[in-house]
């Protein structure tokens, strides 16, 4: 790629309205494409592809994690399945009948399995439909909204179920086939939820369930909210100490912005400190009001997960988790004026005239001192100078990852870009052209911090992240999870 060289007497002109923006920013768009969905399951990977399934039957999937089509089918109908890998099986469970509609809530929870989820291989097809568990209509208890969990610890299989009818029940199933475990008996471990996901971490056993209303478009309550217990069985208490069996929750998520009704969690551990976890709004206000899948981060503190929010676009200082410093284009430093304090040490004391501001220093008064074409960069002391301010902005049908698309990282009010070089350095060129090396991801890690990768490294297969040397150098290295030097943070300047 030949880089454009840029004039400056033309970025003049267009640096006061860009500066204006600075404070502004956009929410997050839900997912790309047509993300139409119910009760969706836990999204899950097979052959590199995204996958999730909803009620009624139909699927979604996706090539990237951001843009999502129409999907496989499964069979059986029924509603809220869920989704898990064991081996070289997809065990899929799903519900049929209940949830307090013609049926009442006599249900029952089906588990079938297919060796893919990819609806073109010869391989797909479910296979061994059989019942674990079940209601009857007049028992504490609506059987529907499975969900699996596969214990690292031991590697039993577990299966949640309920809805706010009565309990929430247990029940352990063999790994092996799906079916439940000869003689098990379920145990009842929570009230007042549904949709509800067993998660571990650390020890602890988490119980994220769904509260509120459903089913009514942008009148729905649904939230998420969580408990935990040192052992699968139970008892799982909130932050406060209050039992699930005695309607107990932290909140975790709820509704905002144009998203109303966040329910159905599901977690997506993609590794390296980044852990995801998708959901469905009951109403995407921008979308005609329909029901739409997502995915976010998810974080965690004080031993409780905690929902993330997807990257906004918006100007910001980004600065090194590891040393504070901010990443910059290597240009002069440009002096500001000390507002006639004089030499010495100006600035001492009470001002001998009236209180007035100093401006702030604009991109017009150093843009002539920048050089033409590629520029390095380096970390320096935050300022709040223009060298060191970065408009992000997500690129349009340039594809994404899980949850977000790819940006474009620029200094502020003018086309500099920062770029992958083919040896594994970063730069700033001169213009945008959309080539995989100025395409960004941008993934918050567990512990709210950011973990910021090109797309693409010229010559290179290995996924690459910015990473400080020492104080003062960004480089391009392999991702080390329980460092720092890779970990930044956006700040608005």
């Amino acid at each position: 790629m030949k880089p454009l060289t840029l004039v400056p007497t033309v970025l003049l002109a267009a640096a006061v309205p860009a500066l204006i923006c600075f404070a502004q920013s956009r929410p997050a768009p839900a997912l790309d494409g047509e993300p139409y969905i119910h009760d969706p399951s836990t999204v899950t990977v097979c052959d590199g592809k995204f996958y999730t399934f909803g009620t009624g039957g139909g699927g979604l999937s996706s090539e990237d994690g951001w843009t999502w089509h129409s999907g496989p089918t499964r069979p059986g109908g029924g509603v809220a399945p869920d989704v898990i890998k064991i081996g070289d099986r997809y065990y899929m469970a799903y519900a049929r009948g209940g949830g307090g509609l013609a049926g009442g809530h006599a249900s029952g929870v089906h588990v079938m399995w297919s060796k893919t989820l990819d609806p073109k291989s010869p391989d797909f097809e479910f296979k061994d439909d059989t019942i674990v568990a079940s209601s009857d209509g007049v028992d504490d208890c609506d059987a529907i909204d499975p969900s699996f969990l596969l214990d690292p610890t031991t590697g039993r299989l577990w299966l949640t179920y309920g809805t706010y009818f009565g309990y929430i029940r247990l029940v352990e199933l063999d790994p092996k086939t799906g079916h439940r475990v000869a003689g098990n008996q379920a145990l009842n471990i929570g009230i007042d939820m549904e949709a509800t996901d067993l998660i571990y971490r650390d020890g602890w056993y988490y119980l994220l369930g769904t509260h509120g209303t459903c089913c009514d478009g942008p009148n729905s309550t649904y939230n998420l909210r969580v408990t935990r217990s040192k052992k699968v069985t139970g008892p799982f208490l909130d932050n406060v100490g209050i039992d699930a069996l005695r309607g107990g929750g932290k909140l975790f998520a709820a509704a905002s912005g144009r998203f109303v009704g966040l329910g159905h969690f599901g977690r997506l551990d993609l590794g390296d400190g980044v852990e995801k976890f998708s959901c469905h709004y009951e109403s995407d206000l921008d979308r005609s009001g329909r029901s739409v899948l997502d995915i976010r981060p998810l974080l965690w503190r004080d031993g409780w997960p905690v929902a993330g929010d997807n990257f906004e676009e918006g100007t910001y200082e980004i600065q090194s988790e590891r040393s504070g410093y901010a990443l910059e284009i290597a240009v002069d430093f440009v002096r500001m004026d000390r507002g006639g304090r004089g030499g010495g040490f100006g600035g001492r004391g009470a001002p001998a005239g009236p209180v007035t501001p100093i401006p702030a220093q604009e991109l017009a008064q150093v843009l002539p001192n920048w050089p033409a074409g590629t520029l390095d960069t380096r970390l320096g002391d935050f300022m709040s100078r223009p060298h060191q301010k970065w408009t992000v902005t997500p690129v349009a049908n340039a594809g994404g990852y899980p949850g977000s698309p790819y940006f474009k990282i620029q200094i502020a009010g003018t086309e500099r870009t920062l770029a992958a070089t083919a040896d594994g350095e970063v730069v700033a060129v001169p213009a945008f052209s959309v080539s995989p090396e100025q395409l960004w991801r941008i993934d918050q890690l567990t512990d709210g911090t950011y973990r910021i990768m090109p797309k693409a490294v010229p010559n290179s297969k290995e996924p690459m992240a910015l990473t400080a040397v020492g104080h003062s150098t960004p480089t391009l290295a392999k991702f080390e999870p329980k460092g720092d030097t890779a970990r930044w943070n956006f700040k608005k300047p």
